[in-house]
């Protein structure tokens, strides 16, 4: 099996220095996310520029009371969201992240998490302990997407989080992977091609295929090129184009096991032996401490049904498929790309 380093493990402010103070911190932090969507919502980060503000000024930009949303604020800046210095408020790193116009912007993202539809599947966590399904199958009857679909704005913000994550991770692929000897790329489920668009802008001999739902083709429309190609369909029901390489990012943590194998027995039905696969998602790392990677597990239990896996659980369902896999390449981002090849 590949090997290959592990992410590391990060700090985790959360905890506390004594048994206690970690349940305490642990069992009573829901607010702390929440006090994070409030001044996403709010906009209060594009109320701050290079100049400090105190909280009434920008209680007052943003329609907020203003002994509420100091205490708020003085909250966030325990974390590095913002810094309180006496009266005044600064922006830090971490909460320049938050301007909407921020080429990093992550406003959109931190705005996602805190919609109603997603914090409210919670309210019923425990049937997916007790089933392993979506906690969504009882808060939603149409499942997350069907919810979005129906509830346009709240769509919107989704899509707008999406892009705003790919714009660190995309980069970031592009950097850690050497593209140039396929002569013909597929990127399956590729939504609207911001990935498959930039490796070709990278290797100018390479075509493209961008495959996905029929809806989802309609809005890539203006990706279409002469070397790239859209191509609707379903994966779990129509054949896939044939590619030397296939990509496939952040798409199989959507699913459970039974899935998964599906899709990639499907795109191995379509390769020729010896086509490479590169699955893109962020892996677990075997380190027990902390890590993005085990709470993004939680929401895709919750939310859809899916997982975050180890590289060991992704090579499983690799080699059940058809595949072995060769290497994996960390990226600068959040994500690995994981080389495989069709056997």
């Amino acid at each position: 099996m590949a090997t290959t380093t592990q992410p590391q493990a990060r700090d985790n402010p959360m905890t506390g220095a004594n048994p206690f103070d970690t349940l305490v911190m642990v069992a009573g932090g829901a607010c702390l996310p929440r006090c994070l969507h409030a001044v996403a919502d709010l906009g209060v980060a594009d109320a701050l520029d290079n100049e400090p503000k105190t909280a009434v000024d920008l209680a007052k930009s943003v329609g907020a009371h203003p002994g509420s949303l100091a205490r708020v604020l003085r909250l966030l800046s325990a974390y590095g969201v913002f810094e309180i210095d006496g009266d005044k408020v600064r922006h830090t790193p971490a909460s320049r992240l938050l301007r909407s116009d921020h080429p990093q912007s992550m406003r959109a993202l931190a705005r996602m998490f805190g919609l109603y539809v997603n914090w409210n599947a919670y309210s019923e966590f425990e049937h997916s302990v007790r089933t392993g399904q979506p906690a969504t199958a009882k808060t939603l009857p149409r499942g997350l997407w069907g919810h979005f679909k129906e509830n346009p704005e709240e769509g919107c913000i989704f899509d707008e989080a999406m892009v705003a994550k790919a714009q660190a991770q995309v980069p970031a692929v592009v950097a850690g992977y050497d593209f140039s000897r396929f002569g013909t790329i597929a990127d399956i489920g590729g939504g609207r091609g911001h990935l498959l668009q930039a490796v070709l802008a990278s290797n100018h001999s390479s075509k493209g295929i961008l495959f996905d739902l029929p809806n989802v083709i309609q809005d890539a429309a203006g990706a279409a090129s002469d070397r790239l190609k859209l191509e609707a369909g379903d994966f779990f029901k129509d054949s896939l184009p044939t590619a030397d390489a296939y990509t496939i990012m952040e798409v199989i943590h959507d699913w459970a096991d039974e899935e998964s194998l599906a899709i990639f027995k499907a795109i191995r039905s379509a390769a020729k032996p010896g086509a490479t696969l590169l699955v893109i998602e962020q892996l677990v790392p075997n380190d027990p401490g902390p890590h993005w990677s085990k709470m993004l597990d939680i929401h895709m239990l919750t939310l859809v049904g899916g997982l975050q896996r180890t590289q060991e659980e992704y090579d499983a369902l690799l080699r059940r498929a058809g595949f072995e896999l060769k290497r994996v390449h960390p990226t600068r981002s959040d994500v690995s790309i994981m080389e495989a090849s069709a056997v």
